[in-house]
């Protein structure tokens, strides 16, 4: 089965390829995807609830049940720092997926929910029972998921960050080896699991092994997070 790439999403909804991850999420094995819905009124929560519950491949929890398996749903009109400790625990001690829906963020905390392990992120004004239920699948397959406008901001910040240290070359202790390279480049280019692997003459199972391998070293969240280290260290 072909992996699903990282989705950016436009202003109409639709959906275009971007970076993504390998691997079969819960609804492709026919099981529902559970759910906690998090957010600091309770106007957001019920409303993000009632545009899930709709969906039958969703199962709501209550947000207490947020851990492993299970993708927690934050939504914030800002990204605060409340909000992003509140991501942090989520996502690193307690194990869970994350989706964030979110009115504003700003240029210097865009790297900051990515490298917090956040791969989905829905514009508040977007979030209809649909784009959400879209994040959610992508976030329970460990996919990336980021609009459209957010993804160019990535790569520019990105950019700007490996341009600024250019003159200050460090090796890191812990690198990428060049076929890892040679994945991240054309996972960058929003190509899926197959596509690469006849780019460079793989089987699919080697192209999912080398994420697989690279992100458990480096401590990766997902193939959006691998491509901002890549890009981040000058690999790509």
């Amino acid at each position: 089965m072909r992996s699903t790439p990282l989705r950016t999403t436009g202003p109409g909804g639709g959906t275009g390829a971007g970076t993504g991850a390998a691997g079969t999420g819960p609804s492709e094995t026919g099981r529902r995807i559970p759910v906690a819905v998090h957010a600091a009124d309770p106007i957001s929560r019920a409303g993000a609830v009632s545009q899930l519950r709709q969906h039958p491949v969703v199962e709501l929890r209550d947000e207490k049940d947020s851990g492993p398996g299970v993708v927690a749903l934050l939504v914030s009109e800002t990204l605060d720092d409340a909000t992003l400790s509140r991501l942090r625990r989520l996502v690193r001690s307690e194990g869970a997926k994350a989706v964030l829906v979110v009115g504003v963020l700003r240029e210097n905390e865009l790297l900051d929910v990515i490298e917090c392990g956040v791969g989905a992120i829905v514009w508040r004004h977007e979030a209809t029972g649909r784009r959400l239920a879209q994040a959610v699948l992508a976030a329970a397959r460990g996919d990336g998921d980021l609009p459209s406008d957010l993804l160019g901001r990535l790569i520019s910040q990105v950019g700007t960050l490996h341009r600024t240290a250019a003159g200050h070359p460090i090796v890191p202790t812990s690198g990428l080896a060049p076929r890892e390279v040679d994945v991240l480049r054309l996972v960058a280019e929003g190509l899926d699991t197959g596509e690469i692997a006849a780019k460079l003459s793989y089987s699919e199972r080697t192209v999912k092994n080398v994420m697989h391998g690279l992100t458990t070293r480096l401590r990766l969240r997902n193939r959006a997070h691998a491509v901002a280290y890549a890009l981040r260290e000058g690999y790509i």
